[in-house]
């Protein structure tokens, strides 16, 4: 009796093992938002100073036209061997005028992201296909060659 219970007590331990590591990985990346401190960004009240009290420092910042600071985040779940998907991403894009205040405040999700597929695993290139060994042997006879730019008179000797 007792043996018996033993046994399915440890079937029972090692399916909840095995259950376990099948479970998915949740990652937060960026960013970690607060709904309440997002919320409080408030255009024409806010500035800079004050953003950055509230929300600290962001992702990034524009380089170019009006001052505007990126908060990135994106929460990514994967199985254990798994590529790891995007369960949520969230941009909070807080613009700002000449003098620092907050002109508008706005949210984008995962709408906006554009996912990129390469065109195999090479990268083309104009001119012509070389082969292993005219790229391995190609050189010779090239180096100290009239206009070939390595000899003693050429530009490096």
């Amino acid at each position: 009796m007792i043996k018996g219970k033993m046994i399915g007590t440890a079937i029972v331990l090692a399916a909840a093992l095995t259950m376990g590591g099948c479970s998915s990985i949740r990652e937060s990346r960026g960013y970690i938002v607060d709904q309440t401190l997002v919320n409080s960004v408030q255009p024409g009240i806010d500035n800079q100073q004050s953003v950055a009290q509230t929300l600290g420092r962001p992702t990034f910042t524009s380089q170019f036209g009006d001052p505007t600071w990126y908060y990135v985040s994106s929460v990514t779940g994967r199985k254990p061997f798994v590529r790891p998907r995007i369960q949520s991403h969230s941009v909070l894009a807080i613009t700002f005028d000449a003098n620092g205040n907050v002109l508008a405040a706005d949210r984008s999700g995962i709408e906006k992201v554009a996912f990129f597929q390469p065109d195999g695993d090479e990268t083309p290139t104009l001119g012509r296909e070389r082969g292993f060994f005219e790229d391995l042997f190609g050189n010779i006879g090239t180096v100290g060659a009239p206009g070939g730019g390595g000899g003693a008179g050429g530009p490096g000797g």
